[in-house]
């Protein structure tokens, strides 16, 4: 059984995974983004993580890919009330940063690519130094207003700007953030003690981490720093590769034993103790494939030990 999860004190409720839309339209072209959105709402996902910078690095591509790809795909199918859409915005080419206007104008940009007059769940993507941050305060709560945003999000600030947003907020009367999205996994920690878990449990703040398989390491897929088929096989493999050290060694071993009498994939296990962490409301995972789909789904029904979670926590201190 899943155990659904309230973001913040929003009406948004979603079960305890969100899908990673960044591989839409890079990796995963059209049909194949269709298959895997298929498969995870028939899986028992329906929360699906995007933003509108995604994806702009690839040669060719533009930015909005993904958001493109998700609006087809939510009007072909037409489950839009079925799902709960996060976005981001800050990093399009055509509407960087936080400035009021260029919010607004994202915003709009977004609601046409996502072809939905509603984004539930709107991320500052990364924190805008160049603009007063009372302007992007005042910008977001003004969406919420409008009927275009359900609930606001941060994603990469830091634990004292997350703090200042609030107060700003309170001090205007503004809509509150209820999501908070970190780098945060298994062997990436600095979340426990950078201050923002704390802002997150004072402020009720629903955390959902990125990067939660440390960019596939986590899944237990690479393991041969020397194999050339593993260094080639996905964009991230050479980043993921860096975690093979002593440490990361010792984290796959206490893994690959839980995987091992559970039945289940590493990855599961990986998720299943990042879901299980204080505050936090769910992991955001991606899959390129349906056939990657099927452990990202079972983290969400595996509910790991206080055993298992403090040996996977030690072989990664």
């Amino acid at each position: 059984m899943v155990t659904r999860v309230q973001i913040g004190q929003s009406a948004l409720e979603v079960a305890p995974l969100a899908l990673g839309a960044n591989v839409f339209g890079w990796t995963a072209d059209r049909d194949a983004s269709f298959d895997v959105l298929d498969g995870f709402t028939q899986g028992g996902g329906d929360f699906i993580d995007t933003a509108d910078g995604y994806s702009a690095w690839v040669p060719g591509n533009t930015g909005g890919e993904s958001e493109t790809v998700i609006g087809e795909w939510l009007q072909a199918r037409g489950t839009r009330d079925g799902v709960t859409i996060a976005t981001k915005v800050s990093t399009h080419p055509e509407f960087s940063g936080l400035a009021a206007a260029n919010v607004r104008a994202a915003a709009d940009a977004s609601l046409q690519r996502l072809r939905t007059d509603r984004i539930d769940l709107y991320y500052a993507h990364f924190d805008d130094a160049d603009t007063p941050l009372e302007e992007t305060v005042a910008a977001f709560s003004e969406l919420v207003d409008a009927g275009k945003v359900r609930a606001i999000g941060v994603s990469n600030y830091t634990a004292e700007r997350v703090t200042e947003w609030f107060e700003i907020a309170r001090a205007g009367g503004y809509h509150l953030p209820v999501a908070l999205q970190p780098h945060y996994n298994l062997l990436e920690r600095d979340f426990e003690t950078n201050g923002l878990r704390d802002v997150a449990a004072a402020e009720g703040l629903t955390v959902f981490p990125y990067f939660g398989l440390a960019k596939g390491f986590l899944a237990g897929k690479y393991r041969d720093p020397a194999s050339a088929e593993q260094a080639g096989a996905s964009p991230r493999a050479g980043q993921a590769i860096g975690y093979l050290d002593d440490r990361g060694r010792s984290v796959l071993a206490v893994l690959d034993g839980i995987a091992e009498r559970e039945g289940v994939e590493v990855a599961s296990v990986s998720l299943a103790w990042l879901r299980q962490q204080p505050t936090i409301g769910g992991p955001i995972s991606s899959a390129r494939t349906t056939e990657q789909l099927s452990a990202l789904l079972a983290s969400m029904r595996l509910e790991l030990s206080g055993e298992d979670l403090s040996a996977l926590s030690a072989a990664a201190a």
